[in-house]
């Protein structure tokens, strides 16, 4: 564990070469997601699920809902990418996705877990048919600009352990 109550994993760190062996590793990681975010969550109360993870962060219910706004958002992309030469994808506004409704509401958790669980077993089965070269294959973002699939693999990996990691240390901090 990591200081940082922003990172606290530490920030992605990609490796000096992307391997078949990497990769499924990263999709393993991937597919354990939505379990380890469940298992994270599990027993916690309407007002700690509203507790932020650190100042000015977001809190537990916010982190579920955002773990599928953002891997939803990835799956497109990687459709696009596979189906596409190079698409520009468009970005989305994460904070302010984190503040609407639907993402400070305890009531819509079961429903987001099950979206995320039904949405990350297509996309590892996807990832698991993909062949060598398609990882190669490309999307342009407005901020990142060229992103290969492979490293938005890596990414997507480290992102939901670092989500369910917000939540299990703000678990360990307050003695949950």
């Amino acid at each position: 564990m990591n200081d940082d109550l922003r990172y606290p994993i530490g920030r992605f760190a990609p490796p000096a070469e992307y391997t078949p062996e990497v990769r499924a590793a990263w999709i393993a990681e991937f597919a354990m997601a939505p379990a380890e975010l469940r298992e994270a969550i599990a027993g916690l109360t309407p007002p700690q699920l509203a507790t932020p993870y650190r100042e000015g962060g977001w809190t537990p219910i916010q982190v579920v809902h955002h773990l599928v706004d953002s891997h939803v958002n990835t799956y497109v992309r990687f459709k696009q990418a596979l189906t596409e030469d190079a698409p520009a994808v468009s970005d989305y506004n994460e904070n302010a996705w984190a503040e609407m409704a639907d993402a400070r509401s305890t009531s819509g958790i079961e429903t987001s877990l099950k979206l995320l669980e039904a949405m990350h077993a297509r996309f590892v089965a996807m990832m698991r048919a993909m062949r060598e070269d398609d990882w190669a294959r490309t999307y342009t973002h407005p901020r990142h600009g060229a992103r290969r699939l492979d490293r938005t693999l890596g990414i997507y990996a480290w992102h939901g352990r670092h989500h369910v990691a917000h939540i299990t240390a703000l678990r360990q901090r307050m003695g949950w």
